[in-house]
């Protein structure tokens, strides 16, 4: 039977790339709420879905809303019944954040409020998901990799609201019952990315022989790192937590009702050796300094790092990044718009 899916943040890099899952591997009618501002491009949705037949492009609606306001009667009857909310949603630039931190709160806390209040309203809703970063646990010294309930430690507002968002989830699950999870992603990357994320901005500057900044430790020797995951993974790993019996999971050793899954890549990269990467699959001269970044700038981090058996043993892997990598890199460079968009 076909089910309805209300995304947030349609128009935006993950999600975009959730409803081409979603329109390549289902019959699912898909509502997406979006603002439209700088981080939700339009032309981005537009182009996967004009990708496929007329028939299935009706199968997405675009609804235009801001998540400060609450959802209204009016909105709510445009979306009608839903069977299933994965809210993605947010403000994501930690730059940003520092500068404008009420700013983040109101998006991330305020409109994960609103569209929360109005999820638990709804009848027979089967899972509301909420996407959170792997930044709210904080900078993950070398050898630790932290699971899915170990104590938060937010470095920059964009992580506190986000932590703050996942209580609200939380507490909507214990108080309402709202049937809930908690997903934590790190560094995603892939096709029509903002060319201010790391990767589309080395590939444009490995491209026109620039100096591409590496951001390291204070004594500019070890480079920072990443799991690097692509979407395409991320929005299988959410593809597969809608079909898992999520209530069949044993409760850990905290007792939480809600739960939350870590979608991790599988290697981890430092960002010499992905800058490097690149150059090598353009068979270019890489041109590079290392810079003090982290220390020097507060808020930003030199590692992070998530642990990723719990889905493993559920029994979803991610692909290679570096399979993906080459991959990204070259339709990048084919569709070299996105450089500048």
């Amino acid at each position: 039977m076909s089910k309805k899916i209300l995304i947030t943040g349609g128009a935006g890099f993950i999600a975009h790339h959730v409803i081409d899952k979603i329109l390549s591997t289902t019959d699912w009618h898909i509502v997406t709420l979006d603002r439209l501002d700088f981080s939700g491009n339009l032309n981005r949705l537009n182009e996967v879905v004009m990708s496929y037949p007329e028939s299935e492009r009706k199968r997405v609606r675009v609804i235009h809303h801001d998540l400060k306001a609450e959802i209204n009667p009016e909105i709510a009857a445009s979306i009608g019944t839903v069977d299933l909310i994965s809210h993605l949603a947010a403000g994501s630039h930690v730059d940003r954040s520092i500068s404008y931190p009420l700013e983040f709160v109101m998006d991330n806390v305020v409109g994960t409020a609103h569209i929360l209040d109005y999820a638990r309203k709804l009848e027979n809703l089967e899972r509301f998901a909420y996407f959170s970063t792997d930044e709210v646990f904080g900078p993950a010294p070398k050898g630790i990799n932290y699971k899915e309930n170990d104590r938060y430690n937010s470095t920059n507002p964009y992580s506190a609201t986000k932590a703050g968002a996942e209580e609200l989830v939380v507490a909507f699950e214990n108080t309402y019952g709202l049937p809930s999870l908690i997903t934590h992603t790190m560094n995603v990357f892939g096709e029509r990315q903002n060319p201010e994320k790391y990767i589309p901005m080395v590939i444009k500057k490995v491209r026109d022989s620039e100096k591409v900044t590496v951001h390291a430790n204070s004594e500019k020797t070890v480079a920072g790192s990443r799991h690097y995951i692509h979407a395409e993974d991320v929005a299988d790993a959410l593809m597969f937590l809608f079909n898992y019996n999520i209530e069949s999971l044993k409760r850990d050793s905290t007792g939480a009702k809600c739960q939350k899954f870590n979608i991790v890549g599988k290697d981890e990269i430092d960002n010499l050796q992905l800058a490097q990467f690149i150059a090598q699959i353009q068979k270019k001269e890489l041109i590079y300094e290392m810079v003090d970044f982290h220390s020097q700038r507060p808020g930003h981090d030199l590692r992070y790092a998530l642990d990723g058996e719990k889905m493993k043993d559920m029994g979803w892997v991610p692909k290679s990044a570096y399979d993906r990598l080459e991959s990204t890199i070259k339709w990048t460079l084919e569709n070299d718009r996105w450089l500048s968009i």
